[in-house]
């Protein structure tokens, strides 16, 4: 099974071209974040009329709410809404059930930023953390655009964005800031959660997936798989970013076997 999760960066202005490329690429499952209450409607119908079922986090209405991003999931067979307890945006974290893949849990996630006030973006990693952690026998999946890490090390160590440039604590952060950060990265290896990407190329390989316009960036989005879950390859389409400037990230693309 071909998967598909990538970050659209609200351009409501390259909708249809955005769609073209992902219809085109004929996904099993397809995980978007930065979803917008006025691309959302045109999403759902191009997904649905190329063969998908369609979920879509429920946003705030625009009018009364500064919060205007949200995920959508959608899947080549029916599927059904999950909830996940504790998350601070609802519209940032979307988890279905996909019957026809043996029950699959799809969790998609867009986090906060860092400067999000009341701690929106160490909340939402706990809760993610909390819920991929609590019952973990069936095949369970958590993709998207996690806004960490800051620094990857050959030796599988990470460095959130609760830490410097050289990697010291900042005391405005902390160690809760920089524990949630790293739970959804590394932490769920001991529920036997991998980090697919790191799966098939290891740790001393360098990306990114989202570049400074001068150069520069982090590998932010990401997809961390259950044992039942076998990946086969696990890659970004860079060209969607570089080459057609679709978004200003790189999308994640993986062949998966859930067992």
């Amino acid at each position: 099974m071909l998967f598909l999760s990538w970050n659209l960066a609200g351009r409501q202005s390259r909708r249809e071209e955005q769609a073209d490329v992902v219809c085109a690429l004929s996904a099993g499952l397809v995980c978007l974040q930065e979803i917008t209450p006025a691309s959302a409607p045109g999403w759902v119908s191009r997904l649905e009329d190329a063969g998908y079922e369609v979920a879509v986090a429920e946003m705030p209405a625009r009018r009364e709410s500064s919060r205007s991003l949200g995920v959508l999931t959608a899947a080549r067979s029916a599927l059904s809404v999950e909830s996940v307890g504790g998350v601070p945006w609802p519209e940032r974290v979307l988890a279905v059930r996909v019957a026809a893949l043996g029950g699959l849990e799809v969790v998609n996630v867009h986090s906060p930023v860092s400067p999000k006030p009341d701690l929106a973006k160490v909340r939402t990693h706990e809760a993610v953390f909390r819920h991929l952690a609590a019952d973990g026998d069936r095949p369970r999946l958590v993709c998207g655009d996690f806004n960490t890490p800051r620094r990857e090390h050959p030796d599988g160590t990470v460095w959130t964005f609760a830490r410097t440039r050289t990697g010291k604590l900042r005391p405005d952060r902390g160690e809760r800031w920089d524990a949630a950060e790293t739970a959804l990265i590394r932490g769920l290896e001991a529920h036997g959660y991998r980090d697919a990407f790191r799966a098939v190329h290891g740790h001393e390989l360098k990306e990114v997936s989202w570049e400074w316009p001068r150069g520069g960036g982090y590998r932010l989005d990401h997809l961390i798989v259950s044992p039942a879950i076998e990946v086969k390859d696990c890659r970004y389409g860079h060209a969607w970013r570089r080459e057609l400037g679709l978004s200003d990230h790189s999308p994640l693309l993986a062949e998966l076997q859930v067992n």
